[in-house]
């Protein structure tokens, strides 16, 4: 698990930063920043997809594929998160942390931080490849990038970007320890729409940073979930 202990540690060390540069910054500042992180999440995300859903034939063509059953996890996944009231349950806990520390938006920075952390095929093949063959590279290179990323969202949400990290160690650290279990059925068709699910999240997320949606992002995560579904199924079938 030295690739995940790397990653929290860098999301920490990244929140810690961007929360100084927080406390320098004119609110009209923080705003634009805010909106900045929002476009960046938005193209990160919209790439995500386009590159697992679209195919480059040798013609020069583009096939296309996956776009049902993305349609059908994120509605499917969403009305099982709202009857379930992850988004209520969430900020019920983020906000009894704010009135028990004083530490104001944090339900906001610590749900979308996770899951801007959390939702992508790096965490799971870093996570397998660390356990089972002692390669954290993957998950190092993320990272990198998660640290450079929660400079600016702390900059944005302040310091309870930092307690993502807690979501990205049990998140990710669950998928070490059962890393023997899950490897055979890790296809890199499965990744593909785990991951084309995941973008589209992203881009949920985004929507609430640059135009202000109002999007329950938390009540998507079960969105996740469908495509094994779909590939379990699928695998039953045959």
């Amino acid at each position: 698990m030295l690739g995940t202990i790397i990653n929290a540690a860098g999301i920490a060390a990244g929140a810690a930063v961007g929360a100084l540069a927080k406390k320098r910054l004119k609110l009209s500042a923080m705003e634009t920043v805010n909106k900045l992180m929002g476009v960046v999440i938005l193209i990160f995300g919209f790439n995500g997809v386009v590159s697992s859903m679209f195919t480059v034939n040798p013609d020069g063509t583009l096939t296309s594929e996956g776009g049902l059953l993305l349609l059908v996890s994120v509605v499917a996944g969403t009305f099982l998160g709202g009857a379930l009231r992850l988004e209520e349950r969430l900020s019920g806990l983020g906000g009894w942390v704010e009135k028990r520390f004083h530490m104001e938006g944090f339900a906001r920075g610590f749900v979308s931080s996770s899951i801007l952390y959390c939702t992508g095929a790096m965490a799971i093949i870093g996570a397998v490849s660390d356990s089972l063959r002692g390669d954290p590279s993957t998950l190092i290179a993320k990272a990198v990038m998660d640290a450079i990323i929660s400079v600016a969202a702390a900059a944005s949400m302040g310091i309870s970007v930092a307690f993502s990290a807690v979501s990205v160690f049990l998140y990710q650290g669950a998928i070490s320890v059962c890393a023997g279990l899950l490897e055979p059925y890790l296809s890199a068709a499965l990744l593909n729409d785990i991951s084309m699910v995941g973008y589209a999240l992203l881009i949920c997320l985004g929507l609430n940073f640059a135009c202000g949606s109002k999007i329950k992002t938390a009540d998507t995560l079960p969105s996740l979930l469908i495509p094994i579904l779909f590939n379990v199924l699928s695998v039953w079938r045959k």
